[in-house]
């Protein structure tokens, strides 16, 4: 299973199961769209794609579904989006890792966005924000040593339209004054604002009409976050800060921190290691296999 928050608050949800992987032959994906960047990536298979709203809205079965590793966002027209997180160079080009599927689970189209994908959301009108982990900025899997291999994601953040072509990509540290992006580790899409947090120092930006806005923080790692524009909370960390949630305010160019809160669940029980946790606005999300939660920044103090 693998889920996700589409720009409504809606999860959208990739669901198989044993009894629908498919033996690869030649004509189980068109040429070229087969993604198996890793041998031992799962082949073919029938899939199903559901919304909830929260009850179930809709039911799109796909099937020689090929993307290993993959996140499933909601486009316009019960359209969805698949998108694998590995795409590999190879003698022919790269990997299309991107497709997108008719609400009747009909291929449309297949681009690829790069390789070392850490998030993907879409917004309402069908834009899609790539944020990219280490490899995806610096180079794997064939990508880099040449110009015509320069990697997709070494932006970091980047913005794709809603037939897949590249449209913005997040500024290097000369042009900006939070430094560039190493490993974009927290993304938030809310409408057409996104909000970012990421390696090497943490701070928080935010991106409106292609406009940088940026907050220092104290530098400590973040995995998701929230905010209405002036409150933030950044979930997560390292070891034993994985669910840390520090609260705080954006004032000036720093953000003020105003509490530290651990996210349990509600039995007080600790997160299961396998929660999902996606921040969309001001609501945190969090999946896990069997249940859906959903934290609003509201119910965060304000003050101590």
């Amino acid at each position: 299973m693998n889920a996700s928050i589409g720009p409504s608050g809606e999860a959208i949800v990739l669901w198989s199961a044993a009894a629908d992987l498919q033996a690869v032959t030649s004509t189980t994906t068109q040429p070229g769209w087969a993604i198996f960047p890793d041998p031992r990536a799962p082949r073919p298979m029938t899939v199903r794609v559901t919304v909830h709203s929260p009850t179930p809205a809709n039911v799109t079965t796909i099937h020689d579904f090929p993307l290993a590793h993959p996140t499933v966002q909601p486009l316009p027209d019960g359209r969805v989006l698949a998108v694998g997180a590995r795409a590999k160079w190879r003698q022919d080009g790269p990997d299309r890792n991107a497709i997108i599927y008719s609400a009747d689970g009909t291929a449309l189209a297949a681009e690829t966005l790069g390789d070392g994908i850490e998030h993907v959301l879409t917004t309402s009108s069908g834009h899609v924000w790539v944020g990219y982990f280490d490899e995806g900025v610096y180079g794997n899997y064939g990508w880099g040593g040449a110009e015509d291999r320069a990697p997709v994601g070494s932006c970091g953040l980047a913005r794709f339209s809603a037939d897949l072509k590249a449209e913005w990509q997040f500024p290097s540290h000369v042009n900006n004054p939070w430094g560039a992006i190493s490993d974009c580790y927290a993304l938030n899409v809310d409408a057409d604002t996104v909000w970012t947090c990421y390696y090497t120092d943490f701070p928080i930006v935010r991106v409106h009409d292609g406009t940088l806005t940026g907050w220092r923080t104290d530098g400590a790692a973040a995995k998701a976050l929230i905010t209405d524009g002036s409150r933030i909370a950044l979930y997560g960390g390292y070891g034993a800060d994985r669910d840390r949630l520090v609260a705080g305010q954006l004032a000036d160019d720093r953000m003020r921190s105003t509490g530290e809160y651990r996210v349990v669940l509600p039995d007080g029980r600790k997160l299961p290691g396998n929660a999902l946790v996606i921040g969309r606005g001001a609501d945190l999300h969090v999946l896990t296999p069997g249940d859906w939660y959903r934290l609003d920044l509201n119910d965060v103090p304000a003050e101590p």
